[in-house]
């Protein structure tokens, strides 16, 4: 949505451009001057804007401002949990002894940083139930191929070389098929029964000798907790396999339900998610992976122990090896430290109280006004379908473009895959009612546009900076260079 702002601001730098305007005076040199290259090496063609300080300034300023984002909009992204992520974090992994240090420093230096992570890797096993932890992994699918890589080299260390098969829920993530496939596992399907839970009788089917593990998220992307999960489980185990927790939706769980008690063995965790940090666009992220004593000796290295009064990296007996250049997304990691430690238990506690609460009061606020095609009691996010309104010839794309115009960025869509005109919906818990009451009206006024004006809503948005875009060409022949419109 267009905000503030005038056309000077909104200019293109090179639009500003007049020639001899400075923006900026160099110091003198305090080294010899050096003799320019050849000139045949140098551009004489390039055009480089000419503009003052504040015209910069103003421009990059103006561009951010066309940005939808957390601290400007509502941003129900459902399976991301884009929620309000504390300023303090930021303030906290900015100190010079986190943000300066290197990761090459002598650990005997690094012993405040490495006592962070230790205590950090303590805390994340603790609200796991998974006490074993390695922070190496950078990003949620980075650290579903550490923890299916553990899996597999634990079967391997016990001979048990014909466990090549992993199942994967319809309502799973989806990373976790191509995770599972990247770590040498043929992938098996697994159905949802019509109350959105995996259906046991297809999984005692693929239980056998060659069965590896599961992969399940919990809650599922249709924002429901399974009820069968701890049957899920012993009917997995009782075939000698294991059990992977996709722990994207920790959102819900938190302080609640540990995945441990209820029978997994390894898991991660997006600290980028449910730990508050800002993320989006592919970054930064990071996936620690938590597992059982058992599966310990294969965690990837380095994990941080304290050996005496001081603190060590340590590759772990049977480790699968590094998965990244040093020792984890160190800023992530201390962003969800000062989480976790700024709320405590009874804050961690509230986070998932609130995530239920507002998406339950969005769930039934909507009810039958959009379809949802598994009508129980959600977890941290709804899934509708817009199939109501397709049939009056709006769907779910048509519908999420339109909440551009009333100043929301659009949910989820077409996921998960088994709900046709899927809309995924999460409100997290830093939003107030007033903000969810403002979400839930403008989606009943869009379902009234639908049958009023449909074309207003299929020919949204009006109101961005951008109208809408030919997606599948910009997908296909993306232009990512500009040219003077003289040139172009």
């Amino acid at each position: 949505m267009k905000q503030g702002g005038n056309r000077q601001t909104e200019k293109l730098l090179m639009e500003r451009s007049v020639p001899g305007r400075v923006g900026t005076v160099l110091p003198d040199l305090d080294v010899p001057a050096q003799a320019m290259p050849d000139s045949a090496l140098l551009r004489d063609e390039l055009p480089l804007p000419e503009v003052s300080e504040p015209e910069v300034v103003q421009y990059f300023t103006g561009l951010s401002l066309l940005n939808f984002s957390i601290d400007t909009h509502f941003y129900p992204l459902g399976s991301c949990t884009m929620k309000y992520n504390p300023k303090v974090n930021d303030e906290i992994a900015f100190l010079p002894g986190f943000a300066g240090i290197h990761p090459m420093q002598p650990v005997e230096q690094s012993q405040g940083a490495l006592d962070l992570l230790h205590r950090l890797q303590g805390f994340l096993g603790e609200i796991t139930g998974l006490p074993a932890v390695s922070l190496a992994t950078l990003a949620g699918a980075h650290g579903e191929l550490g923890g299916m890589l553990m899996i597999r080299a634990h079967h391997l260390a016990n001979g048990d070389t014909g466990r090549t098969k992993v199942a994967i829920p319809d309502s799973a993530h989806g990373t976790n098929p191509a995770s599972a496939a990247m770590a040498g596992f043929n992938v098996v399907e697994l159905a949802s029964d019509k109350n959105g839970n995996v259906d046991l009788e297809g999984l005692r089917q693929v239980a056998g000798p060659d069965l590896a593990g599961v992969m399940i998220t919990l809650p599922s992307t249709l924002g429901l907790f399974d009820t069968n999960i701890v049957e899920v489980c012993r009917i997995v185990h009782e075939a000698g396999g294991l059990v992977y927790g996709d722990g994207a939706n920790m959102n819900a769980l938190l302080g609640r339900v540990k995945l441990g008690d209820l029978g997994f063995d390894v898991a991660h965790l997006n600290l980028h998610k449910t730990f508050s940090t800002p993320h989006g666009g592919g970054g930064p992220g990071a996936g620690p992976v938590c597992a059982t004593q058992q599966l310990a000796p294969y965690l990837a290295a380095p994990t941080v122990t304290k050996q005496g009064g001081a603190f060590a990296l340590s590759t772990p007996e049977k480790s699968i090896g590094k998965l990244s250049s040093f020792h984890g997304n160190f800023g992530v990691l201390v962003r969800a430290y000062t989480y976790i430690r700024t709320l405590g238990d009874a804050g961690i506690q509230s986070i998932s109280a609130n995530a239920v609460l507002n998406a339950n009061y969005m769930m039934n606020a909507l009810r039958g006004t959009y379809h949802l095609p598994y009508d129980r009691t959600c977890m941290h996010e709804a899934v509708f379908s817009a199939d109501l309104q397709k049939e009056r010839g709006s769907s779910g794309l048509e519908i999420a473009k339109r909440l551009l115009d009333y100043g929301f960025h659009a949910p989820t869509m077409y996921f998960p895959l088994i709900v046709h005109e899927a809309l995924m919906i999460e409100p997290t818990e830093s939003e107030t009612k007033e903000t969810i009451d403002a979400f839930i009206q403008a989606l009943i006024d869009i379902d009234r546009e639908v049958t009023e004006n449909t074309e207003l809503v299929n020919s949204a948005p009006h109101s961005t900076p951008v109208a809408r875009l030919d997606e599948a060409r910009a997908a296909r022949q993306p232009d990512l260079r500009w040219k003077p419109e003289a040139a172009a």
